[in-house]
């Protein structure tokens, strides 16, 4: 058995040194005083309490498995929970210090390489956001950047490039030209158009422009834009007028949908006029907000001197992002669902997701109340509107209606041109079965004898609020 010496008289004085948090609050003072809300309160409380206020009035939040707004994934499995919470107190940004997370990151970016055609998948250049919106960040910066080079010889660093788009761009496309001074030339919508007509953005473009963003999945209707046929108008741009103009894809959906369920459609670096990519990992990259991925064709389309640099296991780590500290636990998931379903799964839970938008676009087209117009076979999201002869309701009826039923069904307006159009969307994935939509059609369903029974719609024009945030 082992023998012990006896302690010296200041080691018994000196006690353990003991974390706060492993402390209860003092039982005495039970409910004497309640905290407040907007300032810090004076004392501690036990965590049981804290966590039963916080729970109690998280209650009243919307439950996420019935938001048909939000493209962001609502349900994950167990062990996929269980990683990221094994992971969450790594800092992504400290890739020395955690050089296995860093490392599945260099792998996610090589995965995603391989499914998006990049010449040379190995050695493309890629990073892990916080999400989709910091991925476009990064590649307006780099197509800014890379248009300032070319043109160094004949603009002043003052001057203001343009970039062009489609009018039903997600809103982190006008942040990005407010914050980094570029001209927003948006291609509005016309007719039954509903995003980016290729010859109408290369009719927009001219020497200063960085760069066309098309956007494979509209969030507006859920449309694929033609990226091919855009790639066309700037080649034919370029054979007439030598301008040499770099496309943005911004797949932050349909860039994790598009090879599994349509590989015939081109519209990745197959097209040598694509000079990056993005996507949402937290939309059908079926992981828990927030991750994003940005690729680069290549080191040429990525200016060496955005790209920051990182000892990594004795050798160089590129890094490029606008955040800095943040958890490495998205980043893990991802690797995770990677791993896990491959191409295979991959292919059958987006191809569920579609099947259960297609079929609850024709049922809801059956009720005889509204008009598709799209039916959720490009991404698996349709928007509708009402038929020509409904006056006595509107969209932003239905859409109050369903949520006092739980649902959380959009309503919102398009853009220019084509103000005058309202409509419902719905956004169908992982976690959204045939079952559920089954029980929101019995909801939708029950409700309109009532709609039907109104004398006009409950606001009157122009005053509707949106209840869409895309």
């Amino acid at each position: 058995m082992s023998l012990h010496q006896g302690t010296s008289g200041s080691d018994e004085e000196r006690g353990f040194s003991v974390n706060p948090f492993f402390l209860a609050a003092d039982p005495l003072r039970g409910l004497e005083s309640e905290p407040p809300r907007h300032r810090l309160p004076d004392s501690p409380m036990t965590p049981s309490a804290a966590y039963q206020l916080v729970h109690d009035e998280l209650m009243l939040d919307g439950n996420s498995r019935l938001n048909l707004a939000t493209f962001v994934t609502t349900w994950m499995e167990p062990e996929a929970g269980r990683l990221m919470a094994e992971c969450r107190d790594k800092n992504m940004i400290d890739k020395d210090e955690y050089p296995r997370t860093a490392e599945l990151e260099r792998r996610c970016v090589a995965m995603l390489a391989h499914l998006w055609h990049a010449p040379d998948p190995e050695t493309t250049v890629g990073c892990s956001t916080t999400g989709s919106s910091e991925a476009c960040m990064l590649a307006g910066m780099a197509l800014k950047r890379r248009w300032a080079r070319r043109n160094a010889d004949r603009y002043p660093s003052t001057a203001r490039p343009n970039l062009v788009m489609g009018a039903n761009v997600q809103v982190c496309w006008e942040k990005f030209c407010t914050f980094w001074e570029v001209e927003a030339r948006q291609v509005p919508m016309e007719g039954e158009r509903f995003h980016l007509d290729p010859e109408a953005a290369a009719a927009l473009c001219d020497e200063n422009t960085i760069g066309v963003v098309a956007v494979l999945g509209s969030t507006f209707d859920g449309s694929y834009e033609p990226v091919a046929e855009v790639c066309a108008a700037l080649d034919a741009l370029q054979e007439r007028t030598g301008l040499d103009v770099p496309v943005h894809v911004d797949g932050a959906s349909g860039a994790m949908v598009a090879p599994f369920l349509d590989p015939e459609l081109v519209w990745d670096f197959r097209l040598p006029r694509v000079a990056s990519v993005n996507t949402s990992g937290h939309k059908y990259g079926l992981v828990y907000p927030g991750v994003g991925w940005a690729l680069w064709r290549d080191a040429a389309a990525l200016p060496e001197e955005l790209v920051f640099r990182v000892n990594y296991l004795g050798g160089d780590m590129p890094t490029f992002a606008l955040n800095f500290s943040r958890p490495g636990a998205q980043v893990v998931a991802q690797y995770y669902t990677f791993l896990r379903l491959g191409i295979d799964g991959f292919r059958a839970v987006q191809g569920y997701s579609r099947d259960v938008a297609c079929r609850l676009a024709d049922r809801i087209e059956e009720l005889g109340d509204f008009r598709l117009l799209t039916r959720g076979d490009e991404l698996p999201v349709f928007a509708f509107t009402l038929a020509d002869d409904v006056k006595n309701y509107d969209v932003f009826d239905v859409s109050r209606r369903m949520r006092e039923r739980g649902w959380l069904v959009p309503a919102y307006s398009f853009p220019p041109n084509r103000e005058d159009l309202s409509v419902l969307r719905m956004v169908c994935r992982n976690g959204f079965t045939a079952d559920l939509a089954d029980l929101l059609l019995d909801d939708l369903r029950m409700l309109l004898p009532e709609l039907r029974r109104q004398s006009k719609p409950s606001l009157e024009r122009g005053t509707a609020v949106t209840a869409f945030h895309h």
